[in-house]
């Protein structure tokens, strides 16, 4: 395919310069992502078609998707079809088409080039394509355009058949790839890595000559778009870093008091954690690190002493939790370590009232109040700090990656410690937390047992229900959750009827139902009933999810475990086994369990390591979902591949590193920062203005 220069377009021209895309066309390409000539030149095919070498007739394969050349022996139109016998050297075939159109072009003695599915019929001896596309060829040496070749699989729709998509992205790449896409990437990275140009990745990804230039073309794209992430992120935290200071936090007293009074033995991740975290502080630059730590490996001691250090640094700290239970619970451990030390600690939620919350808000604004605690009302309009220097966001993913940079608004650039007890794959937070530094919590406190995690059907019911009554009796509790409130159409066991078959059953005990649509007062007083062990059996939703600390909840009964997900089977189990006694995961089946869901419980039994258990999710659910941002379109390669391209991943990253290390504005790399400005500028807002 020969490339042609075209003066006056770019790559946010709209599809519609291509000829024959009109305003129906272009209609139904926008269906298909596809507005502007960028989106058709990275419009990535779902698969491909290998039609690069006809088979003789006698060896077509019933069963696979076939191409041949053939001469037309017989044809005739039967009951609406069109069959045909059709014969090469080696044999003949039957071909069938679902209409009776074929018959009135198609004639004995044609050529014809056919691919599709063949079929093997008892009554027939020989193989028939079933409705194949064909192509007439009529003269000897004519080669055929619809086959010899591999072909690309776009996705499409009802309006645009894969012909036309193919005739449109060949369109754009003959008349505007040559002066649409410019190289960006600097030359010693792409000989470094041998990686081809960008014009013959974007031909080659659409047309691939063979498996080799398709690797070449796939590896180039996908470390473009890992490059230019990395490097977009690198250039946020360095533009942000640049343009403001923080207020150094250093420890003192308050700190080494917390340190000397815990009624445990920190372990040895935690201490390195917590060193990590004060180094960030005594900065004057601000800390951004992401706190990853499994359920119950001790993240809520890190970010208290954290805390404690502003407060010997005379700042206010603030702590941001997703919804308010998680909020409640979270000022009521940490007011047991802090407040003894002399700390104002205080708990902002939507739902205070007016009186109460101008208290708080006048505390806040005068100083008097050192930590406040909340969801995100602590950074709505109307609160305001004296001087807010650390803000700790905890299970950040569920706040949206980039969502940490409205805390700029309440504190001109706040030390920022990100928690999240859902395990991140490494491949997750080398690409979309680039900009973060990373503490891992690795360790279990010592004195915690190992859960037991069994698989059961609903048959078992009776010997649930005596070991749930073997719990109780020693002091324990149980949870039982289900995915929905209410009955629903996919015949799963709600809440409400979970928790009349229970009090039936177990009468004897002391039985609760909590679940989102009930009040949050009504919700924090049955947690707190449940916390001082005034229930036996709590029937929930995933409202228990997150952040729930019950040491003497010792069993969990997951209801219609295979609806759930790793990471959110993973959080429920982690309700559990926060004590010194033995706990139990209990993963209920219904019979009409999907394959995957099966998969899903089968892992959980077999694996209790978060990190393991992430990676597994990866895979099956993808990065947008696991880590809250899709909605940005962090995620969203269009060719890269966080479990594949791992290799490709560490690359671009150390790249990325090494040219900002060097060049930290990208002066020298004009088209490069061009370039991520380009396709990362709604992102990167910071690095646009530094």
């Amino acid at each position: 395919m020969t490339l042609q220069k075209s003066p006056s377009f770019s790559l946010n021209s709209p599809v519609t310069v291509l000829a024959g895309v009109g305003p129906k066309k272009a209609q139904a390409l926008g269906r298909i992502g596809v507005f502007t000539l960028e989106d058709i030149f990275y419009l990535m095919p779902r698969r491909y078609e290998d039609r690069r070498t006809p088979k003789p007739l006698s060896l077509l394969q019933p069963g696979n998707v076939e191409c041949a050349v053939a001469y037309v022996s017989e044809i005739k139109e039967r009951n609406g079809r069109t069959e045909a016998i059709i014969a090469d050297n080696s044999g003949t075939a039957r071909v069938v088409w679902f209409t009776d159109k074929i018959a009135a072009f198609v004639r004995k003695g044609m050529r014809l080039a056919l691919y599709g599915p063949v079929s093997d019929y008892d009554y027939y001896i020989e193989p028939q394509f079933s409705h194949p596309e064909f192509e007439i060829l009529y003269r000897q040496s004519q080669q055929p355009k619809l086959i010899g070749k591999i072909f690309p699989v776009y996705p499409g729709t009802a309006d645009l058949t894969q012909r036309t998509i193919k005739k449109f992205v060949d369109t754009a790449i003959e008349k505007y790839a040559d002066n649409c896409l410019t190289e960006f990437i600097p030359k010693k990275i792409m000989k470094r890595y041998t990686l081809i140009p960008l014009k013959d990745a974007v031909l080659q990804i659409h047309s691939p000559d063979n498996e080799e230039t398709f690797i070449a073309a796939r590896n180039r794209l996908a470390f473009d778009e890992f490059f230019l992430l990395q490097a977009g992120v690198k250039m946020r935290r360095r533009a942000f870093s640049g343009k403001y200071k923080a207020h150094p936090i250093k420890a003192g007293e308050t700190f080494d008091r917390l340190i000397e009074n815990l009624p445990f033995k920190m372990t040895d991740a935690q201490k390195a954690a917590i060193h990590e975290i004060l180094c960030d502080m005594e900065s004057l630059y601000p800390m951004n690190r992401l706190l990853q730590g499994d359920v119950g490996s001790g993240k809520t001691l890190v970010a208290v002493s954290a805390m404690a250090a502003a407060f010997d640094s005379g700042v206010q700290s603030a702590f941001m939790a997703p919804t308010e239970i998680l909020a409640q619970q979270h000022y009521l451990s940490l007011s047991k370590l802090l407040e003894p030390l002399g700390i104002n600690i205080t708990l902002l939620t939507g739902s205070l009232k007016p009186s109460e919350r101008k208290k708080i808000l006048n505390g806040l604004a005068d100083g008097s109040i050192n930590i406040a605690v909340g969801t995100h009302a602590l950074f709505s309009e109307g609160v305001s700090f004296k001087e807010l220097a650390l803000a700790i966001v905890d299970e950040q993913h569920r706040f949206g990656v980039l969502q940490r940079s409205g805390l700029t608004s309440k504190a001109e650039a706040p030390h920022v410690l990100a928690m999240t007890a859902t395990p991140i794959p490494r491949t997750m937070v080398m690409s979309v937390y680039g900009d973060l530094e990373v503490s891992v919590l690795n360790e279990m406190p010592k004195g915690r047992k190992k859960i037991k995690t069994v698989a059961m059907k609903a048959k078992n019911f009776n010997d649930i229900c005596r070991k749930i009554r073997e719990e109780v009796s020693k002091g324990h509790q149980v949870y039982w959750v289900c995915p929905v409130i209410d009955e629903s159409e996919r015949g799963l066991v709600s809440v409400t009827s979970a928790y009349d078959v229970l009090t039936a059953a177990m009468p004897e005990l002391r039985t609760a139902i909590i679940h989102g649509q009930l009040p949050i007062d009504e919700k924090a007083n049955i947690m707190q009933d449940f916390s001082a062990g005034n229930i036996d059996v709590l029937v929930s939703t995933v409202v228990i999810e997150v952040g729930v600390d019950v040491p003497n909840a010792t069993m969990i009964v997951i209801q219609d475990a295979g609806q759930f997900g790793l990471a959110q089977l993973h959080q429920l189990r982690g309700r559990v086994g926060r004590g010194k006694a033995q706990s139990y995961c209990v993963l209920l089946a219904n019979d009409g369990i999907t394959e995957a869901g099966a998969e899903r419980i089968s892992t959980m039994v077999n694996i209790s390591d978060g990190f393991e258990l992430a990676e597994h999710d990866l895979i099956q659910r993808g990065p947008g979902e696991i880590c809250g941002t899709h909605q940005h379109g962090v995620t969203d390669f269009r060719v890269a591949d966080l479990v594949r391209d791992v290799k490709i991943l560490e690359a671009a990253r150390k790249e990325a590193q090494t040219l900002l290390n060097d060049d930290p504005d990208l002066s020298g790399e004009p088209e490069l920062k061009g370039e991520i400005l380009r396709r990362l500028g709604e992102v990167l807002e910071l690095a646009a203005t530094s």
